[in-house]
């Protein structure tokens, strides 16, 4: 049958990169789980094989392919098990070096984008602060212009890669008095002095080192400033399309993922003398959800379609990612409720997963947040292509 998004060149990308996943990750996934972090030797693996360099520039050291090359990346690794495995290696890519890639200067792609793609560095994108979650605008982080640097005091929270990272790209307020318009984007290296992180005890996702920061008095030299000084904000908005649709596109392969795991046990089970796949009230379950992770799924691809030809959509990222992630998080719980007991135990893989979902309708912005997102689009009449014109 003819795949209208993904081509034989993309499929064989999804079977080189399964084989990678096999070798380097799954076997290991269950002692990072239980470390709480990733070991850095990884990193430049996943870089000496290209994959954090897929939609880079050549003249950087990146592969330039289009876009659909990093969904099938999202989906793989997505189905390994482990969210906070997902998280981590996906963050370096697709939140700090895509920052870097479109607003910054050629100083700071030499010392970050370049060694980021080859896996010899790799960054955390620090937005989130203990009062400012959702509302970028409202971070209190703050970068004093000392001249020929930058005085950054303040706090982050639930930064995934945080305390491991080598470098910070850090929202601050440069100008507070202007709200929105007074932020800016800061590339911190993690041995400035001032700069201290804790990692985090989460209920899922425990594979990623999650950290708070601190930042006491931390000089940055103004070369380090990404982009136009607070023109933040608009970076960050322009950037959230692609977040958004990382959290679809990942949301909606872990739901597949929940799906093959629970028939194949739905397959195996007996009770009352037949597999229970052969029971209606079951089998009517796991329809339902195929069909609701199918159409979820081609909605995404539209959506990356979009992304791919350069047609900003936040409207439509918005919905895939409200979508998606409510999806996973259903189809985590009802495919748990078809191991009964089973599904509560740490030796089979659902719990993992069940937890692991939760997350999706929060991080990247919450369900509440896409959904206001949405309204103003569709009852305010608010036009999100002011955010395209500034690319």
């Amino acid at each position: 049958m003819k795949d209208y998004f993904f081509s034989e060149d993309h499929q064989l990308f999804r079977q080189s990169l399964r084989s990678f996943l096999e070798k380097e990750a799954l076997p290991f996934i269950d002692q990072w789980e239980e470390d709480g972090e990733i070991p850095r030797h990884l990193w430049k693996k996943f870089g000496e094989m290209g994959y954090f360099g897929l939609d880079q520039k050549e003249i950087y050291g990146g592969l330039d392919l289009d876009f659909f090359y990093t969904v099938v990346f999202l989906e793989e690794i997505s189905k390994c098990n482990s969210g906070g495995f997902g998280a981590a290696i996906t963050a370096h890519p697709l939140l700090t070096l895509s920052h870097l890639a479109h607003n910054g200067s050629d100083y700071l792609k030499e010392k970050y984008l370049i060694p980021g793609i080859k896996g010899e560095k790799f960054g955390c994108l620090a937005i989130t602060e203990p009062h400012a979650g959702s509302d970028v605008a409202g971070v209190q982080t703050k970068a004093e212009d000392q001249g020929d640097h930058f005085l950054v005091n303040g706090s982050k929270t639930f930064i995934t890669n945080g305390v491991l990272s080598d470098y910070l790209i850090a929202v601050c307020k440069t100008k507070p008095e202007v709200g929105s318009a007074g932020i800016s984007l800061l590339v911190l290296d993690r041995d400035m002095p001032g700069i201290t992180a804790t990692k985090l005890k989460k209920l899922g996702w425990k594979a990623s080192d999650t950290g708070q920061i601190h930042f006491d008095n931390v000089k940055v030299p103004k070369e380090h400033l990404i982009g136009q000084q607070n023109a933040g904000f608009y970076y960050i908005m322009q950037r959230f399309e692609l977040e958004r649709l990382v959290l679809a596109i990942s949301s909606n392969a872990a739901s597949q993922a929940a799906m093959d795991y629970t028939l194949a046990y739905m397959a195996e089970r007996k009770a009352f003398g037949r597999s229970i796949n052969k029971f209606q009230v079951l089998r009517h379950r796991m329809a339902q959800l195929s069909a609701e992770i199918e159409m979820n799924k081609i909605f995404t691809y539209q959506c990356c379609q979009m992304y791919q030809d350069d047609q900003y959509q936040v409207t439509k990222a918005a919905m895939a990612k409200l979508l998606a992630t409510e999806l996973a998080d259903k189809v985590a719980t009802e495919c748990l409720q078809s191991f009964g007991g089973y599904g509560f135990m740490e030796d089979y893989k659902m719990a993992r997963m069940f937890r692991d979902a939760r997350l999706g309708t929060i991080g990247g912005g919450t369900s509440e947040i896409m959904r206001e997102i949405i309204s103003k689009d569709i009852i305010d009449g608010v036009n999100y292509s002011l955010l395209n014109k500034m690319r």
